[in-house]
């Protein structure tokens, strides 16, 4: 009979204390932020799993937070389903997302949305799958879950953070809020220890802040002086 390993976590990657992170049992893609890694079982963000990133507001960052793991996974088509804003090619391509790579679905309803997204999981062809949604079911995620669990696909829903308090069946939940220089990253759960304080990430700035021709470096432009009226003559 083989002894029994000194440490109950050994007998299987899918074990771990709750003190401590679990060891991913799939493959992950690194997230490029430092701070952000060593924070997440694997080190890296879960691939074959559902991960949701719940916003503030759009446009916080988010795309410039996932883009080192979007330009990972480009070596497949990215798809973004119904993102609130047509994507910017240029402002893309300069923090280094390919943008040749990127395909665009916008469905006309949810329930469009949501099938479309599961039959780019069922697929399995994407490196990675964007997902934006305002209200979704329990059971509608559960299903994406499952798809999700079936592919080798980085899948990232993205919702609104009034969400937070909703169950989720994700193996991964990030509130994102905007921060100075950055985002502000709270995990809401992931398969370790509760608890994390929230931290801050730099990212790297959007091109029209760069822009010479930014609103904030443009000079204040000087108004002309209005002409005090002259007093009505009385006779």
């Amino acid at each position: 009979m083989s002894a029994l390993p000194k440490h109950v976590e050994e007998i299987h990657p899918s074990l771990w204390r709750a003190s401590q992170l679990a060891r991913s049992a799939g493959r992950t893609v690194p997230t490029g932020h430092g701070r952000l890694s060593q924070e997440l079982p694997g080190g890296g963000w879960p691939v074959g799993a559902l991960t949701e990133l719940l916003l503030a507001q759009p446009g916080i960052g988010e795309l410039r937070l996932l883009q080192p793991a979007i330009s990972a996974a480009a070596k497949r088509p990215v798809v973004l389903i119904n993102p609130p804003h047509n994507p910017a090619v240029i402002g893309l391509s300069y923090i280094g997302i390919p943008v040749d790579k990127l395909l665009k679905l916008q469905p006309e309803n949810t329930a469009d949305a949501l099938w479309t997204t599961e039959q780019v999981l069922k697929a399995n062809t994407c490196g990675a799958v964007l997902l934006w949604q305002q209200h979704m079911r329990a059971d509608s995620l559960r299903r994406l879950s499952l798809h999700a669990q079936a592919s080798d696909t980085l899948f990232i829903v993205i919702r609104p953070l009034v969400t937070q308090q909703d169950a989720s069946p994700a193996a991964l939940r990030l509130a994102l809020r905007p921060a100075a220089n950055g985002i502000n990253v709270e995990i809401i759960k992931r398969k370790g220890p509760v608890g994390v304080e929230p931290f801050n990430l730099v990212l790297k700035p959007s091109p029209v802040l760069l822009s010479p021709h930014g609103r904030t470096t443009r000079p204040a432009r000087k108004l002309a002086p209005v002409p005090t009226p002259r007093p009505e003559m009385v006779e």
